[in-house]
């Protein structure tokens, strides 16, 4: 192990040791709300004509962030909340003047909101100002719901929580009431104050308002940004037992020549909550019937791509896993990467059983998971393990520790250590975002030789006008984390970034946005192995939320050995500089057809490559969407020519937000496999769900079509909390 990787284990030991039990964040005294206590049953149907809604103490306006920071919002918007010892309760009324017009096309759970109008909430629960939950309704009922990631710099919303909403529409504009049962949460014990914000999108004036912290610097997902919620009651968790049986059952067919087979595999998931903070999970016989096939995409690096999490298992307290900085592409190295459980090769391997604890202690928060997967896919049963623990230093800093065992292939002698610190500050220089960290990992496997560490230190200023950082990352030849996603190891590589906006310079121009990022990955003798800069000489925001870019990105690599871009096309080994253009427009969202059409174009190796993405999305209603998508690669080098195709398609059916229907075709020349995934997602009861999932492959064989494989599935689950 190298003396960065020492001194950051060290570092970390000490002040996590060191670290004093923290207060409570500190926020502005002026940003507060009281809750109220229902007076009698609300009906939760959108409409606040309950007599407590006009007395409850409210929030009576948000402040413009965009596109004039402090400027008059067009639609004022009313916030209260209600709170028993078992739930809260949300009323949101949002005025506008002209509500004919506004953009509202979801029904979907957990769709991108960002280009319609919506209302986003913000609940730090743990009044620390590092982690929280976010809940948001647009105004056709659609619900979003996400845990807050990196501290507030990202949102997982694969997350789903058990929560109720009702929209009602009307000509002063919309409103909306929301039930979030305080089991859902999971929170600091006897606190009488949480974090909270309240944000609003407009999206035909492409208007941003927000209750704390209206600034642009800031971001709705940072807790430390946020209000307080005051006057909370003493809550109730009852047993704090939640138990979840599933049943599936189904038909299917695994290869183009097998018989058809029937199935029935039901599944349990029990929780309990061991006090207010901690939840205890356990797991046995899980499926993940219900979640979305991923989407084909092309590749033309030498390098694995990502693909996310979405089982419901791994998503809980997801957010209690997150380390480091790892750089300004963070998704290509993480040393827990759940999806290596449970999956190989694209095969599912069944998990017989699994148990995860998580939750915050004071200044401390822990996760710890352990699953047993069962014989599959040539695989043997193994057990595998996971543990993070952070803690909370100075007032929005941390350090942490991460450790996890076992190897999902069987490999003996799996596991991996690593130690991050964090200095953040959201208050430089009143307002400004500043984040200093350096990371550490060492692996271990019995068959691993080399250098097994891997180390990081990073310099961000995430700012509006302002935004950039400064990254180094190495990365041992033989760091190969078992349960991590590490598709580079033997490399260094040194990052910078920086990008400008400039508001509003000429008529009808919402922003001018500058962006340098270079890129040098060195290898293991210090030579460089590759290197890109991409620019941003052109990027232009009109006021109508169009968007058009021109981007050059000169890149250079040196090949150790051939590399098979496509197949019979082989790039010798060699050194090869070149140059990359690309032009795209797109057309905003906000309209019932919008679109977006990107063409890198130039010189790559030792040839020519043309990549063009096509997407186009109509939405005629909140209940139909579809969206099509075409990527196409050609290539001309010396080696010989290639033409990659992936085309697909998405129809959305949004019957209610309690019913949707969602279908997704693709189809890749590679593969020349067609393949539909349709599911019907009805969410019949808050705590119950169903499922009727279809998949059907079919294989392009010498100009004939043959069916390759299909399954038809149904999964019922319904909780019950005790």
């Amino acid at each position: 192990m190298r003396i960065p990787v020492t001194a950051v284990f060290v570092l970390s030991i000490v002040l996590t040791l060191a670290a004093p039990e923290l207060p409570a964040q500190q926020r502005p005294t002026d940003v507060s709300l009281r809750v109220g206590s229902p007076a009698g049953v609300i009906r939760l149907d959108g409409v606040l004509d309950e007599p407590v809604w006009g007395s409850a103490p409210a929030i009576e306006g948000l402040t413009m962030v965009e596109p004039v920071e402090g400027g008059r919002v067009t639609g004022t918007t009313r916030v209260m909340v209600l709170a028993t010892a078992r739930e809260l309760v949300i009323g949101v009324e949002c005025r506008d003047p002209d509500a004919a017009a506004i953009v509202s096309y979801s029904r979907e759970r957990d769709a991108d909101l960002a280009a319609e109008d919506h209302v986003k909430l913000l609940f730090d629960t743990f009044l620390a100002g590092r982690s929280g939950y976010v809940f948001a309704v647009n105004a056709s009922g659609a619900r979003y719901d996400a845990l807050v990631t990196g501290d507030g710099k990202g949102e997982n919303k694969d997350w789903d929580a058990a929560w109720e909403s009702a929209v009602a529409r009307g000509p002063g504009g919309w409103a909306a009431e929301i039930r979030i049962p305080i089991r859902s949460l999971a929170f600091r014990d006897g606190a009488r104050e949480w974090g909270f914000n309240v944000e609003r999108r407009i999206q035909r004036a492409l208007e941003t308002s927000r209750w704390a912290s209206p600034l642009r610097d800031a971001r709705i997902s940072q807790p430390s940004r946020a209000g307080r919620l005051a006057g909370l009651p003493v809550f109730t968790l009852g047993i704090g037992l939640s138990i979840r049986p599933a049943l599936t059952t189904g038909i299917e067919r695994t290869t183009r020549v097998g018989a058809q087979n029937g199935f029935v595999e039901p599944s349990l998931d029990l929780s309990e909550r061991l006090g207010a903070n901690l939840l205890a999970s356990v797991t046995a016989n899980t499926d993940f019937a219900e979640t979305e096939v991923d989407a084909r995409r092309s590749n033309l690096t030498r390098f694995p791509l990502f693909f996310p999490e979405k089982r419901t298992f791994f998503l809980e307290g997801a957010d209690n896993f997150d380390f480091g900085v790892h750089g300004g592409h963070e998704r290509d190295f993480l040393p827990f990467f759940t999806r290596r459980i449970g999956l190989h090769q694209g095969l599912e391997v069944p998990l017989v059983a699994g148990g995860k604890v998580n939750g915050r202690v004071r200044g401390t928060s822990f996760a710890a998971l352990a699953v047993r997967s069962g014989d599959a896919a040539g695989l043997p049963p193994t057990s595998l393990g996971a543990m993070r623990v952070r803690q909370d230093v100075l007032e929005e800093s941390l350090v942490g520790l991460i450790a996890t065992t076992g190897d999902p292939q069987g490999r003996t002698g799996a596991w991996t250590l690593g130690s991050d610190v964090a200095f953040r500050t959201s208050r430089l220089g009143g307002r400004r975002n500043l984040v200093l960290s350096a990371w550490a990992l060492a692996t271990g496997r019995d068959s691993l030789s080399g250098d097994r560490g891997a180390w990081g230190a990073a310099i961000e200023y995430p700012n509006d006008i302002l935004n950039g950082g400064i990254y180094v990352r190495h990365v041992g030849d033989g760091f190969d984390p078992s349960l991590g996603f590490v598709p580079r190891p033997g490399v260094t590589s040194l990052q910078a970034a920086l990008n400008v906006r400039h508001r509003r310079p000429l008529p009808r121009l919402r922003e001018l946005f500058y962006q340098l990022d270079v890129q040098t990955v060195l290898d293991r003798e210090r030579r460089w192995e590759s290197y890109s800069v991409f620019t941003a000489p052109v990027y232009t925001r009109f006021e109508s939320g169009d968007v058009f870019e021109f981007n050059v990105m000169p890149l250079g690599e040196r090949l150790p050995a051939p590399f098979e871009i496509a197949p019979g096309v082989l790039i010798p080994a060699g050194t090869y500089r070149w140059v990359r253009y690309r032009l795209e427009a797109t057309a905003a969202a906000k309209r019932n057809v919008s679109g977006r059409l990107t063409w890198w174009f130039g010189t790559f190796y030792d040839g020519r490559l043309h990549q063009v993405t096509a997407t186009v999305a109509i939405k005629p209603s909140p209940a139909v969407a579809v969206e099509a998508t075409l990527d196409r690669n050609v290539g001309h080098l010396p080696a010989g020519d290639f033409t990659q195709e992936v085309v697909r398609g998405r129809v959305r059916l949004g019957l209610s937000p309690d019913l949707q229907l969602i279908s997704l075709l693709q189809y890749d020349n590679a593969s020349r496999l067609l393949g539909v995934n349709t599911r019907l997602r009805w969410q019949f009861h808050w705590l119950g769900e169903l499922f009727v999932v279809y998949n059907h492959n079919v294989t392009d064989l010498s100009a004939r079509w043959t069916s390759d494989s299909y399954q038809l599935m149904t999964k019922m689950q319904y909780a019950i909390r005790l």
